[in-house]
């Protein structure tokens, strides 16, 4: 008898950057389905938390400043904005400085459908960190800080 293996005799290790697409896949899928109770979407749920974050800093951000802070496409951004105002989540209004700017605001709404997002997707995050010791381990700060200096280098 061999203890050789009984799989392909090559098989490589998968890449980085195939395992960082992976990982997003899992979240956004897990995210998707632990908010799809709220009736809201992974990217809804991006669009309305950074909205909230923003707004407890003073901040009302632009369409494009909130696509940059996100990283979602302004495009994108400008669409689903459209839509979560006709739902009644967030006002979309004009820059008075710039009129071709539309800057961002929760609605009361807003504030009462995402505040409870807010705590469900805490609880997946919490899941998904605990293998790596949780939120307040050193090697998630390590790991954060990581993925923020590959998403801080530029591709072009």
């Amino acid at each position: 008898m061999s203890n050789a293996p009984t799989g392909p005799a090559s098989t490589p290790s998968p890449t980085p950057g195939h395992l960082v697409w992976r990982l997003s896949m899992k979240w956004r899928v897990a995210v998707d389905r632990a908010l799809a109770p709220l009736g809201l979407t992974h990217a809804q749920y991006v669009m309305l938390s950074s909205l909230y974050g923003l707004g407890r800093a003073g901040q009302r951000p632009s369409q494009r400043e909130l696509a940059e802070h996100t990283g979602l496409e302004a495009l994108y951004v400008s669409k689903l904005a459209r839509s979560l105002e006709a739902d009644g989540l967030i006002v979309r209004v004009r820059d008075p400085a710039d009129t071709r700017t539309m800057r961002l605001t929760l609605t009361a709404h807003g504030r009462d459908t995402v505040r409870p997002a807010l705590g469900t997707v805490a609880e997946l995050l919490d899941r998904l960190l605990a293998p790596l010791g949780g939120r307040d381990d050193p090697r998630v700060a390590a790991f954060a800080a990581d993925l923020t200096t590959l998403l801080a280098t530029p591709l072009d």
